[in-house]
């Protein structure tokens, strides 16, 4: 079968899945318990149509696997496979009439979003229609970058879980937190560091299929391009939700960086000040 229409089958198969899941259980967080895994299989159908021969593809695979494994286990430690549903499906439910909800739980959570890591795995695809263009410098050095995003992304979030797990033991101790969110850390210098580093590692999936293409723009990039537009939409949600919570989450706001990390304001304010040496 080709290899093109088994992939396609698979995304059909679990976006069928996801659907149906959530109205027989009224938890619309199916596509959140599968986001880590699905990329994985489509990249590795396309390697399997090489017969696990193309070193390209082989270097792809190995990457993306490694970025599911850290996404699911940190997915698992927040309780993500335990029935948790997202928190903010609950909120847009209230602001929403039950039919409203349901259409966009069709089109936005399943076919959107299943549509979505279908996206960001095709440059798979194009490494698997140009398999005669040998793995190169610049091959490797994508690669490389896609660890460095790995690790910051790993980074990131066990910074996040240090300080909540603090904060929760702090609480149970009967205190008050002397602080609400992370700020310190690769968190001082943007606001969603995971955020950024995520969106990284899928544009240099992006650029090794391009490298393979030997052009720099291709069809494919509609899938990160999607995924940042995401990723910038549920950020502004997640932020509304989180300074109705905390209002000093402003300040917050105001001196740093949404996602690039970046030099906080009041630090490029000092260094503007500073007296030449």
């Amino acid at each position: 079968m080709d290899t093109v229409v088994i992939v396609l089958g698979i995304a059909a198969g679990v976006s069928l899945f996801t659907w149906v899941a959530s109205l027989l259980t009224g938890d619309h967080s199916w596509v959140d318990r599968i986001w880590s895994i699905v990329p994985i299989v489509y990249v590795a159908v396309f390697w399997a149509g090489t017969g696990f021969t193309d070193p390209r593809l082989t270097i792809m695979t190995v990457l993306v696997t490694l970025w599911g494994a850290r996404l699911t286990f940190n997915f698992a430690r927040k309780g993500g496979y335990s029935g948790v549903e997202d928190y903010r499906w609950p909120i847009l439910r209230e602001r929403m009439t039950a039919g409203q909800f349901q259409v966009f739980n069709l089109l936005f959570i399943v076919l959107f979003q299943n549509g979505l890591l279908l996206l960001i795995a095709l440059p798979a695809l194009v490494a698997y229609e140009n398999q005669s263009v040998p793995v190169g410098p610049l091959d490797l050095a994508l690669a490389a970058l896609f660890l460095a995003f790995l690790i910051g992304e790993f980074v990131a979030d066990q910074q996040q879980w240090n300080f909540h797990q603090g904060k929760k033991a702090a609480i149970a101790a009967g205190h008050t937190p002397d602080q609400q969110f992370v700020t310190t850390g690769l968190w001082r210098f943007s606001r969603h560091p995971n955020f950024f580093f995520e969106q990284a590692q899928w544009w240099v999936l992006y650029a090794m299929g391009a490298a393979a293409l030997g052009s720099a723009l291709h069809w494919t990039i509609i899938g990160p391009v999607l995924l940042t537009a995401l990723f910038i939409g549920s950020t502004r949600f997640t932020e509304e939700i989180t300074l109705s919570k905390y209002p000093e989450y402003a300040d917050y706001q105001r001196r740093t960086s949404m996602l690039i990390p970046w030099i906080p304001r009041e630090g490029r304010a000092a260094a503007a000040d500073a007296p030449a040496a």
